[in-house]
């Protein structure tokens, strides 16, 4: 596997997260148009946060998204910058989102795991054929030791 490495001051980092969030009460309101207003906020508003959108895919009731972000500005902040402005922007373009629930995204529902492989869910399974080359697990302290990247960089 190939994988490439990003730098900023003073981390190397390769971090790709599978990211998927649901409308409130997983209605399906992400239809009729809010579907491709969405994907193109979310792409707009991703270079505003230097965050790379790798793939995305909206369903009616909830978005897939592979994103690679900056450890140090971090995913859980990405996600619920993503999240805030993406909802009121909808909100504010569609009204009828606004009678049909009082909340289109709540700030603390979303599901995350790291994203050994690139390929997204698209109504079908998804193989990891190709896993990381490093796996960082805990000692019995809880530490991770991170090995130094490699000298091909």
């Amino acid at each position: 596997m190939n994988t490439t490495y990003k730098l900023n001051n003073n981390v190397v980092y390769s971090c790709k997260y599978h990211v998927v969030w649901c409308p409130k009460y997983r209605r399906k309101v992400l239809t009729n148009g809010v579907d491709t207003r969405l994907k193109e906020l979310l792409t707009e508003y991703a270079t505003n946060l230097s965050v790379e959108i790798l793939e995305m895919e909206i369903m009616p009731d909830h978005v897939h998204m592979l994103l690679e972000v900056d450890p140090q500005f971090g995913i859980q902040k990405a996600v619920k910058s993503f999240k805030g402005y993406t909802s009121r922007i909808l909100r504010q373009e569609f009204p009828y989102l606004k009678t049909k629930m009082p909340l289109l995204l709540s700030d603390d529902d979303y599901s995350l795991s790291d994203a050994p492989g690139s390929e997204l869910y698209t109504n079908k399974p998804v193989h990891f054929s190709a896993l990381p080359e490093i796996f960082l697990t805990p000692d019995s302290h809880g530490l991770v030791s991170v090995p130094s990247p490699p000298a091909s960089m």
